[in-house]
């Protein structure tokens, strides 16, 4: 995805979703320069969204929030949904499962600026869980798990400077980061106000229950 387009997600949805890691800090970010929808400015007011517009568009926050294609969002709310009843918190449950990804691990480590470039350094096989290769994105963390980066990848230039900066970063209070050795054991599961998702999760779980 173009860089432009990731900035034109965040005006459409009129949140700052972080996708382009620090330029959505700086006052480079496109919700500050430009903090209204993309495309012909309309000089009649808007219509206010429909109920089901108001869902979508918590739906789409969340979605892009996580980099996930629909049919993989859709996939973590219909078992969210299922297990209503089973577990104490639904909204709680959705955001563990989000919260583990590993690819979503890797860019609360501190190793990728955004969660699109977590992906890709999981996709390229750079990325051991419990020393063997995991190149799944997808893949579930669990309470104990270390995530690292291979031995040999510590050196490439695209890692070699982050150790200084490792050290400057707070992980998440269910990661056990150690930025010396470029890696992190799951302590316990991620905490819903730790995420801090920038969706309605009640809407999101009306939206799918239709």
């Amino acid at each position: 995805m173009a860089s432009d387009s990731k900035c034109k997600i965040c005006r459409r949805q009129g949140a700052k979703l972080f996708l382009k890691g620090d330029r959505c800090l700086s006052a480079k970010c496109a919700m500050i320069k430009k903090p209204y929808t993309p495309g012909p400015r309309k000089k009649k007011r808007p219509k206010p969204p429909s109920e089901y517009g108001k869902q979508l568009k918590e739906k789409q926050k969340l979605r892009n929030w996580y980099n996930l294609e629909e049919h993989k969002f859709r996939e973590y709310v219909m078992k969210t949904l299922k297990a209503r009843g089973k577990v104490a918190d639904a909204s709680a449950y959705l955001i563990k499962l989000l919260e583990g990804r590993l690819d979503n691990v890797v860019f609360r480590m501190g190793l990728a600026i955004s969660r699109s470039a977590a992906r890709v350094i999981v996709s390229h096989k750079h990325v051991l869980v419990n020393g063997k290769p995991m190149n799944f994105s997808s893949y579930q963390v669990r309470k104990g798990d270390v995530i690292s980066l291979k031995e040999k990848d510590k050196e490439k230039a695209g890692f070699k400077n982050i150790k200084e900066a490792l050290k400057k970063y707070k992980a998440p209070s269910w990661l056990e980061l150690d930025a010396e050795k470029l890696e992190a054991k799951v302590k316990a599961d991620p905490i819903l106000d730790e995420a801090t998702p920038p969706a309605d999760l009640l809407a999101i779980f009306e939206f799918y229950s239709k």
